[in-house]
């Protein structure tokens, strides 16, 4: 949200023709509540909004580069399996040593998706974390002005 945008949002309530709240009537300080709740709960959800979305740009790119580096990985992989059957085949069948290294490779593969489950079990939601500051950061000043 650009300044001159929340600005224009909160010109009713820093009016200086507004005059002082102790010489507005309980209506007109009724409206200045409302266009100020208004426009702080348009600012709250923007911020979050834009928050969200430096984060989500932020994780598409992380996630591009995992992937890639992901996919190299798995031809790596092919290579050292392919390595590994090739070693066995020395001393026992060629197709006893393809199934032997598969064995080994899903029982690997098994392992590590129990993992997996483990650790996004545990992962929690992307959270707007200022706007959420901000948001009680509001709810104290609103609760200390209402106290005086």
């Amino acid at each position: 949200m650009t300044s001159s945008t929340h600005d224009a949002d909160l010109r009713p309530a820093t009016d200086p023709a507004a005059g002082p709240p102790s010489d507005a009537s309980t209506g007109e300080l009724l409206t200045r509540l409302s266009s100020q709740v208004t426009a702080l709960v348009k600012g709250e959800l923007e911020l979050a909004r834009a928050e969200l979305t430096t984060k989500g740009k932020r994780a598409g790119v992380g996630a591009g580069l995992a992937g890639a580096g992901g996919v190299v990985a798995l031809y790596g992989v092919g290579a050292l399996v392919a390595a590994a059957v090739a070693a066995l085949a020395l001393v026992l069948p060629v197709w006893l040593s393809a199934v032997i290294v598969a064995v080994v490779l899903f029982v690997i593969a098994g392992v590590l998706a129990l993992v997996g489950r483990s650790s996004l079990r545990k992962a929690v939601p992307p959270v707007p974390e200022a706007a959420v500051e901000n948001v009680q950061e509001d709810v104290s000043v609103v609760k200390e002005a209402v106290r005086r």
